[in-house]
């Protein structure tokens, strides 16, 4: 009997060492991966192109690079190209040149900038508080909780988008680049903003230390508004001392010269850009999701004091008809989109056939946009300015023009081009006003808004 169970064991043993080795890699599965490149008479050639080589040189689509149309049929007045250099402040360099465009039509400017320093100090500053009262409001919770994983995993950047150009500009106002210029931090902004993720998530620790000693919520954000004031010496040491007022004056494009004037930045908003920022509408193309409703982000803003990114899903046909008529219009757009994507640098050409990596490594790339948003494959990495359409004679889109802030040197002098099956596949938000949207789709805006968590698929892309 002993015997007949010792061998009953050992073959259960058997079996689940079998099972569990099911989904291995084998040596006979090795012999067969390596017999059928023996098999694949294009294998020797394209192994000894690409492991000599770019990739992004051999996938490059000859067929693609001739006969490059730079002409446009409807242009947003705008004038000069920004350079954001090592930051990830697109987002920032876009909204304040769709508002540069209004300055410059509003005031007949020769290129005119407005100082993304200035906003840019005052968006880590208020993206500090809020990683710290977002502290604050779940210290009770424990550190294995999502909430405050994502917290401290997320206690600052310096990326954004559409909401927090808003937020930013009606609390503080805009200054010309000329109040506040550039600094070495600004343009390259990794050093500065390790150290100060660093400050804030010991800072954090300090909190969450506070209230398990029974401090009371008073007592804590009194310490908290000493961690800002620590932010704010980092902040001004790197970027400058943000003005207050400043006096300024210009030469218009047929060279008249302005009297010379004390503004505040509001005041200085006010009178060169006056735009009500409240009348702007942020589209979303996402096919993962239903069309024709409103979502919004948690927690995804960029002041404690703020709104959250909210914004309407429609389908992209939809959205080119309001695009044309904003660029017709003469009103720039924020356009934010999947970049690296099929990006020739060298002509600033956005084209789904710039390259052809299927064809080079001899596999198939199928996966749609769908896919592509729900595996983490795609989403939106960059922030630019949506400035140009081409429309043939009946009135079809062949390509857009964009605004980038890479520089004047970059693609096509400063700009992207971009082709109208590039934009279906690769173009995830625009943000356009409102006088150029039907009512039937502003409507959609009084939809009470689907939450979504901040580490969603389409909010956290695959870089």
């Amino acid at each position: 009997m002993k015997r007949i169970l010792t061998i009953a064991i050992v073959a259960i043993m058997a079996l689940g060492v079998n099972a569990q080795n099911q989904g291995s890699i084998t040596p006979a599965m090795l012999q067969n991966f390596k017999e059928s490149l023996k098999e694949n008479p294009k294998f020797e050639a394209l192994q000894n192109a690409v492991s000599n080589n770019s990739i992004s040189k051999l996938a490059l689509n000859r067929s693609n690079q001739s006969n490059l149309d730079t002409h446009f049929s409807d242009k947003v007045n705008t004038k000069g190209i920004t350079d954001q250099e090592s930051s990830g402040r697109c987002w920032l360099f876009t909204g304040l040149n769709v508002l540069r465009a209004k300055g410059i039509e509003k005031k007949n400017l020769k290129a005119f900038e407005l100082s993304q320093n200035y906003s840019f100090f005052f968006d880590q500053l208020e993206k500090s508080n809020l990683f710290l009262e977002g502290i604050i409001e779940n210290i009770d919770k424990p550190m294995s909780d999502k909430k405050v994983e994502w917290l401290f995993k997320h206690s600052l950047n310096d990326g954004g988008q559409w909401t927090g150009v808003v937020d930013i500009i009606e609390k503080y106002g805009v200054v010309p680049t000329d109040a506040m210029t550039e600094t070495n931090s600004s343009n390259n902004t990794r050093w500065m903003s390790k150290l100060i993720k660093r400050k804030l998530k010991e800072d954090a620790l300090a909190l969450r230390k506070m209230n398990k000693k029974g401090k009371s919520i008073k007592k804590i954000r009194k310490e908290k508004e000493i961690m800002l004031s620590e932010v704010y010496k980092i902040l001004a040491i790197n970027l400058g001392n943000p003005p207050t007022e400043f006096t300024w004056r210009y030469e218009d494009a047929d060279g008249n010269l302005s009297e010379e004037k004390t503004y505040t930045p509001h005041s200085f908003y006010k009178e060169f850009i006056g735009v009500d920022l409240n009348d702007y509408v942020m589209f979303m193309n996402d096919p993962s999701r239903p069309y024709e409703k409103v979502y919004e982000i948690d927690y995804d803003r960029h002041t404690y004091d703020g709104h959250n990114w909210k914004y309407i899903n429609l389908e992209n046909k939809v959205i080119k008809e309001f695009a044309i008529a904003s660029i017709k219009g003469n009103d720039a757009m924020y356009f934010s989109c999947d970049v690296g994507k099929q990006l020739d640098r060298n002509r600033g050409v956005l084209s789904i056939n710039n390259y052809n990596y299927g064809a080079l490594l001899d596999v198939n790339f199928g996966m749609n946009k769908t896919e592509r948003i729900q595996t983490f494959a795609s989403g939106s990495s960059h922030g630019m300015t949506l400035v140009g359409v081409d429309l043939d004679k009946d009135g079809d889109v062949k390509k857009w023009l964009i605004e980038n802030s890479w520089g004047a040197s970059n693609g096509f002098k400063g700009h992207l081009i971009m082709t109208d099956k590039w934009y279906d596949e690769y173009m995830f938000r625009v943000v356009i006003n409102k006088k150029y949207i039907s009512e039937e789709v502003l409507k959609i805006l009084d939809q009470k808004p689907v939450f979504l968590p901040p580490w969603d698929p389409m909010f956290a892309p695959e870089k």
